[in-house]
């Protein structure tokens, strides 16, 4: 099981699965520029087109409309960091990436689209996640262990043409609790990739499905719940006491009936009832 560790860094793109492209090659989508702006905007997407803009470093803003179902096609293939010519018109060409995606809150439908046009000739900052391959230990079948990924995505510098989609952790080398894959044992094109995080920074690791904190907590747990019952037992017995309960074996019984029990002294023999008779007799 691998476990993927909160935090990282924040999206604001939102794909259904990776690039399937092994190089970025390049894609294309047709665009128009866009005349109708502000509200109006709504009978675009009536129409099944989606409003965007293009900008870019030194560049003015242009206003495009592209077609939904196939720009949502492009952007499962190109993900994150591929690159886009995006033919505006007849005439235009620009290359761009797509840098964020707003979805309606209640629907979940693209809205709105931000590409941004780059210089092929610079270099680019995009998040390129990191995808666990590999066999998992058997400890991890046998609920022994977990495989925790504490580092989802990295953030790449390179220039638009070098991108890559992915990069891919092999975790077969993870053996034993506490073993782990750091960002320095990554494989990647380092002429071409610039990482600026710290290479000593964990990717993933082997960890125990239960940690020391978590079997520290549990018994501190079971101690207390022993203590609460020890507790209560004692308090138990006597109120059955207060409420008049009979010992056990089933005595005093016929006493809680209303029965008049005599006790007859030691030593003393009683009368048999024709001694008693005649006594009465007699008087």
């Amino acid at each position: 099981m691998i476990w993927p560790e909160a935090g990282g860094l924040n999206r604001k793109l939102k794909c259904d699965k990776l690039p399937s492209l092994k190089n970025m090659d390049r894609l294309s989508l047709q665009a128009e520029e866009r005349k109708i702006l502000g509200k109006k905007v709504k009978n675009l997407r009536k129409d099944g087109k989606l409003p965007g803009h293009v900008f870019g470093k030194g560049l003015e803003t242009e206003h495009v409309s592209v077609d939904g179902k196939t720009f949502l096609k492009t952007f499962k293939e190109a993900g994150e960091t591929g690159l886009i010519d995006l033919k505006i018109g007849a005439e235009k060409v620009r290359p761009v990436m797509v840098r964020e995606v707003q979805y309606d809150p209640v629907s979940g439908e693209p809205i709105h689209i931000d590409f941004y046009q780059v210089n092929l000739a610079q270099k680019v900052k995009v998040p390129v996640p990191l995808v666990l391959v590999g066999e998992q230990p058997e400890s991890v079948h046998l609920g022994e262990t977990i495989v925790l990924q504490t580092l989802n995505e990295l953030e790449v510098e390179a220039l638009p043409t070098d991108l890559i989609e992915k990069i891919e952790v092999d975790i077969t080398s993870l053996k034993n609790i506490d073993d782990a894959i750091i960002v320095g044992q990554l494989s990647y094109d380092r002429s071409k990739l610039a990482i600026h995080t710290p290479a000593e920074e964990i990717v993933v690791k082997l960890a125990p499905a239960v940690t020391a904190e978590m079997e520290k907590l549990l018994e501190e747990q079971a101690a207390e719940a022993a203590a609460v019952a020890a507790e209560a037992a004692p308090g138990v017995e006597g109120e059955a006491a207060e409420a008049g309960a009979p010992p056990a074996g089933g005595e005093g019984e016929e006493a809680a009936e209303g029965a008049v029990v005599e006790e007859k002294p030691e030593g003393v023999e009683q009368p048999s009832e024709g001694e008693e008779n005649k006594k009465e007799a007699s008087k």
